[in-house]
């Protein structure tokens, strides 16, 4: 097994940065795990829960530690970077939990020192909800975590193995793949329920009182943070134009069916929808399956090793 890291610095103690450092404690990710962020009082609320065994400023965090995770907003990530280089270690690996990598791929590699590198990773775990108050040491079980670069790239390995502790299975894709894919299965997602959560203020009175299942599923992601979404869907708007593009299209030949009343068409509409999402979906069903079934792996939700970029794994 691969060793855990001596300290890791987590920067940030939002949902993703607080239940990465209570999981990192509690399953021995780290020997020491140090955090930071702007407000005082979730640092005093990390340390009083066992979230952290250290508490600091930013500087003062990433002082000798072999791990950095920057768990701040996306956009204020090259600021944090700046702002740490001169403090980090040698040989320090920083890494992240944006949505977006593109952009951090071509920005956050020239601001460190000689001896630190980075590779971005991207935990799709997380909620509607928002905030340390909110974090949990497994929110990470099960879920995927994208690590953009390389598999033969340096740290690559142990990263991916700090991880999987956590409890993430880990899929590896190149930074402008990365930010592709998840346009289709994340990001579109999202801004499709905000739009339709936006539209509801045309909805006659008194509609949410018949209001079900469907509708809560639908729009539970649309009880995101605003601004977080806003600074995702900005930072990923190159790669989000195509599957934008794609939904309009099939959403114009269903509405042309559905007015013209013909059944038929409007069925094989949906069919066709059905059949594509079975398609997509069923990656995700075979690796679950392969998961369950790989002998000698005693946590099912815990890869025994990291997926090819050949892979699509969502």
């Amino acid at each position: 097994m691969t060793a855990p890291f001596e300290r890791l610095a987590v920067l940030g103690l939002g949902l993703l940065g607080g239940s990465l450092a209570m999981a990192a404690r509690q399953r021995g990710a780290a020997r020491r795990v140090v955090g930071a962020t702007r407000r005082r009082d979730v640092l005093e609320r990390a340390l009083a829960c066992g979230a952290l065994d250290e508490a600091c400023g930013y500087e003062q965090a990433v002082r000798g530690a072999d791990l950095v995770v920057l768990a701040t907003p996306l956009a204020a990530m090259p600021e944090v970077v700046a702002r740490i280089a001169p403090a980090l270690a040698e040989g320090a690996l920083v890494t992240d939990v944006g949505s977006v990598k593109g952009p951090l791929a071509e920005t956050l590699p020239g601001l460190l020192p000689p001896g630190a590198r980075y590779l971005g990773s991207h935990p799709m775990a997380g909620s509607h909800e928002s905030g340390f108050e909110h974090a949990r040491a497994e929110l990470f079980d099960g879920s995927v975590c994208i690590v953009t670069a390389d598999p033969g790239a340096a740290g690559v390995e142990r990263l991916a193995a700090f991880w999987s502790r956590l409890g993430a299975r880990i899929v590896l894709r190149e930074p402008g793949a990365h930010d592709e894919q998840v346009a289709w299965m994340s990001h579109v997602p999202h801004l499709l329920a905000f739009a339709f959560a936006r539209a509801l203020e045309r909805a006659p009175e008194g509609s949410a009182d018949v209001a079900g299942p469907g509708f809560r599923d639908f729009t539970r992601i649309a009880r995101g943070d605003p601004g977080l979404w806003a600074d995702i869907l900005t930072a990923n708007r190159k790669s989000l134009a195509a599957p934008l593009q794609a939904v309009a299209a099939a959403l114009a030949d269903l509405s042309r069916a559905v007015e013209a009343g013909d059944a038929g068409a409007t069925g094989r509409s949906l069919a066709a929808a059905r059949a594509a999402l079975c398609r997509a979906s069923g990656p995700l069903r075979r690796a679950t399956s392969a998961r369950r079934q790989r002998p000698g792996n005693p946590r099912p939700d815990v890869p025994a090793g990291a997926r090819s970029d050949k892979e699509f794994d969502e």
